[in-house]
């Protein structure tokens, strides 16, 4: 699987940034079917760092009512990233 096609987005919240900042994780969006080797090649070879380890979360999409009609919200796949020791991705530190 390209690199590039495996990262979707980066994660940006609150949440994300306390753990950016007290553990080293990154968290990003990624595809459905990439697996934890996929991800951890494709962090390393874009942003040139050391991946120590990869969890993953697949986030169920919600069932939401609107009036008479349900509708299901999108699913999606969150990679929690550990970084070696004294790296940082640097697009996540210019916020």
């Amino acid at each position: 699987m390209h690199p590039y096609s495996v990262l979707i987005r980066p994660i940006l919240s609150e949440k994300s940034n306390k753990l950016r900042e007290n553990s080293a994780k990154y968290v990003f969006s990624v595809r459905r079917d990439a697996d934890k080797d996929d991800i951890a090649r494709a962090v390393e070879r874009m942003y040139d760092v050391k991946v120590l380890d990869v969890q993953t979360l697949v986030k169920r999409g919600k069932i939401r009512r609107r009036g008479n009609h349900l509708f299901q919200s999108s699913s999606e796949k969150r990679a929690f990233i550990t970084l070696a020791k004294g790296t940082k991705i640097p697009v996540f530190e210019d916020q």
